[in-house]
């Protein structure tokens, strides 16, 4: 028998993950929280597809491309970025000259930054709207 692949109501299915657009203005902390709340974590992004699939969450929900958390981090080892639900940090788009850990104090990622609408590390402690993912 086989089931379809469905994702919960509001959520979207990207690959293989169920991801969630939280336009509520958080922290990077709370918004993990938050995501966990829900079985799942910020999301991870393993490919370029699936970054602009995450950026199109963003524009259908009628943000445009504003910045958002996801779940990158060096929060624990600096210049070592992993990802909270703990899969590899393979693929990257950072945006020219970053990360920069400006004032020794930027761990968190931010996606949709500068013209180029790639990523930036910035502070923890910004509020921002948030991409939750989580598995089927």
């Amino acid at each position: 028998i086989q089931t379809s692949i469905t994702c919960p109501s509001g959520w979207t299915l990207i690959y293989s993950r169920c991801f969630l657009y939280v336009p509520n203005y958080m922290t990077w902390a709370d918004a993990e929280k938050n995501c966990l709340s829900m079985g799942a974590n910020l999301a991870s992004v393993h490919n370029p597809y699936e970054y602009h699939q995450v950026q199109n969450l963003i524009a259908a929900a009628g943000h445009g491309s504003k910045k958002a958390w996801i779940g990158g981090s060096d929060e624990e080892q600096e210049k070592t970025w992993l990802w909270s639900d703990g899969s590899p940090m393979i693929y990257t788009n950072w945006c020219r000259w970053q990360p920069d850990n400006r004032f020794s104090s930027q761990h968190c990622l931010q996606i949709n930054y500068s013209v180029g609408k790639c990523w930036d590390d910035s502070w923890c402690d910004f509020c921002r709207p948030s991409v939750c993912a989580k598995e089927i």
